[in-house]
């Protein structure tokens, strides 16, 4: 996996352009993560101006994703959409505003961003580099203040120019909300095509805002229930053939698969644990579904459960001690948390109507999942059962998926009467809702770590 270089941003700008500004990236230290869970301070509502980035020639120079004045305007635009789509800042994009010259990226017209009525200016350049690579520099400006909030920078293969506007927007995000940042992440889901008697589901993945879409299978088998692995070199799925379930795990750097367990049995579900080491699943023998767990690299599984009914994995809690999960073996799809050994199973869902499909967050502070009850909606509650949130109202919504920083969540809805489905996004206030635009119909969404 290609990693993105990060530079000290003073040494990457002409003489002419550094002016008397602080050679110091403030941006190097990552801010301290909000331990309150309070929801109601994530909204921000800052008015964020984020004009075309510029380059560093009089004639842009030729890359081979495009000039570096139109890669200058597309970078912009792809910050200006993480930052409007997260529902928590006001942003104004490229579109609308004028383009700063060189010598303001380091020496903003604080005057003529206020009259623009700014609280913040996102701005920065776009370099290209005698090996063929392209360096961004990003730049954010608290404007009331007339002070550098943050700095850093990138050099990216031109093709992976949209990591480095991610990234531009994860520091954005995260100098203003005090969150850990989420938007250079990748997401894998299930395309689905066809009727509804016979659907062709494949593997795909791609950017956490859409961009980048990849088909990792041909359809010829079913494929379901994605995870990416914690290191991001390999995706975990289960696939159905012929009515032979398989659980593989496919390798992104090579494109190959590798089987890592075939059954006679029906399989669910298979999630990774944190480490990477072991693969939660569950098998259904004789009508009795029980949770296993085995290792990734393969050999003997471990059973977990042996309650009569139906005991279906859900996730291992962030730091791998426990595991949460749904079970039937109280008369209903209830959620029910364990030790990673199979030790203590509790139940922890006691509200009415059915639970199912449990995830939990990455900041180890909740467990999302589905509740059903008339209706699909997506809900939160404590690691302990308490708290109870709605945060989606539709008919159907369901299987959860976290962003990487814990305050966003991916589910699947279902249209009434049309069996059609989409990915959407809302955020723990409940109030930021988003469908996330796909080339076919999508269930089944894997949000991914952050990108190393």
């Amino acid at each position: 996996m290609k990693k993105l270089i990060p530079f000290l941003l003073a040494v990457c700008l002409p003489a002419s352009a550094l002016l008397a500004q602080d050679a110091t990236p403030a941006a190097s230290a990552a801010p301290s993560e909000v331990e309150e869970d309070v929801v109601g301070t994530l909204d921000n509502d800052a008015r964020i101006a984020i004009p075309a980035f510029a380059t560093n020639a009089d004639v842009p120079t030729q890359t081979s994703a495009g000039t570096t004045s139109t890669l200058g305007f597309q970078v912009a635009n792809v910050i200006f959409g993480n930052l409007r789509n997260n529902g928590l800042f006001k942003p104004t994009g490229p579109s609308s505003l004028p383009r700063p010259a060189l010598s303001q990226v380091q020496a903003p017209d604080y005057g003529g961003w206020r009259s623009r009525g700014a609280d913040m200016l996102v701005q920065g350049y776009v370099r290209a580099e005698a090996n063929g690579n392209i360096t961004v520099g990003c730049y954010l400006y608290d404007v009331a203040l007339g002070q550098q909030r943050a700095k850093a920078g990138w050099t990216v293969p031109p093709g992976e120019w949209r990591r480095a506007a991610h990234k531009c927007a994860d520091m954005v995000y995260s100098q203003l909300s005090g969150e850990n940042p989420f938007f250079d992440s990748r997401i894998a889901y299930i395309a689905e095509t066809g009727p509804k008697n016979r659907r062709m589901k494949r593997l795909a993945i791609m950017d956490s805002d859409g961009a980048n879409h990849r088909y990792l299978t041909t359809g010829q088998a079913t494929a379901l229930t994605p995870r990416y692995s914690p290191d991001y070199k390999s995706i975990l799925y289960l696939s159905y053939f012929n009515g032979q379930p398989r659980i593989y795990i496919y390798d992104l750097t090579t494109d190959r698969q590798r089987l890592l367990l075939q059954s006679q049995h029906p399989l669910f579900a298979p999630r990774w644990s944190p480490d990477g080491k072991w693969i939660l699943y569950s098998m259904a023998i004789g009508g009795n579904t029980d949770i296993y767990k085995m290792p990734s690299a393969g050999g003997n599984p471990i059973k977990l459960t042996d309650a009569p009914g139906i005991d279906i994995g859900g996730s291992f809690s962030p730091d791998g001690t426990r595991i949460v999960f749904e079970s039937d073996r109280s008369g209903s799809q209830q959620v029910y948390v364990m030790n990673a050994d199979g030790t203590g199973q509790k139940r922890i869902s006691f509200f009415g109507g059915r639970a199912a499909t449990p995830e939990w967050s990455p900041r180890g502070d909740q467990i999302a999942f589905t509740h059903i009850a008339g209706n699909f909606r997506i809900a939160v509650m404590s690691p302990s059962g308490g708290s109870l949130r709605y945060l989606t109202d539709s008919w159907q919504d369901e299987a959860p998926t976290w962003a990487p920083n814990g305050r966003v969540i991916q589910f699947f809805r279902t249209t009434r009467n049309s069996g059609k489905t989409g990915l959407w996004q809302v955020d723990l206030t409940g109030k930021n809702e988003r469908k996330l635009d796909t080339p076919v119909d999508g269930s089944d969404p894997a949000w991914g770590p952050l990108r190393p």
